[in-house]
């Protein structure tokens, strides 16, 4: 069965870091094509949710050196962590939307971009189920409503549309302000590298 990554009701747990480290060793193997709006919601959660956690832990697994494990017992930085992750998935998921979109609309002259609020509300939905706090939901629906009511369709895709969750990889990351500027090509580099594979990704499974 394939594994699923969905946010949980709790703060971060070790079970979390498992899912992180069997992430970093499963290619991102295309299981099905996407022929359906069904399909499309399906990827742009999982992946989104994917590259949100996969980035997240590394750095902060990078920055706390091997004992990382450790950190599980102060309990005022799970609350950040957990704070995080949940903003910097939100974020994750509107670039995603909007980048899928505007790639079919591109390039395979796909018109009916009202899908993407549709799927993008069905999947916050479902999170705030799942526990998204209600300020990351407000915050998320408040900015999608503003990105899209700005949005160049034919040009989205092909105009830095991942930037705005690399930035907020690199704002919500609990990690001193100090370390973070030293930080701050690498911290947006490594998610944007990961969006490369997703995007290789979203091209090979619509290629009907």
């Amino acid at each position: 069965m394939a594994l699923k990554y969905k946010f949980n009701l709790k703060d971060i747990t070790l079970q979390d870091f498992k899912v992180y480290l069997l992430a970093l060793f499963k290619a991102i193997v295309p299981k099905k094509k996407i022929k359906n709006f069904d399909d499309l919601e399906d990827f742009i959660q999982k992946k989104s949710a994917w590259v949100s956690q996969v980035t997240l832990y590394s750095y902060l697994k990078t920055r706390m050196g091997t004992k990382y494990v450790l950190h599980f017992d102060n309990e005022v930085l799970l609350k950040s962590i957990n704070k995080a992750k949940w903003n910097i998935y939100s974020v994750a998921l509107q670039d995603l939307t909007f980048y899928s979109f505007s790639y079919l609309k591109t390039f395979l002259n796909f018109q009916d971009t009202g899908k993407a609020k549709e799927i993008f509300y069905s999947i916050l939905q479902n999170e705030k189920k799942n526990g998204m706090p209600k300020e990351v939901f407000d915050e998320a629906n408040k900015t999608f409503d503003e990105r899209l009511s700005n949005i160049d369709w034919n040009k989205y895709c092909s105009s830095l549309p991942f930037n705005s969750s690399a930035l907020a990889l690199y704002k919500w990351a609990p990690i001193s302000d100090e370390l973070k500027t030293l930080d701050r090509k690498i911290v947006l580099n490594s998610m944007i590298l990961k969006w490369d594979n997703i995007k290789d990704e979203f091209k090979k499974l619509i290629n009907i």
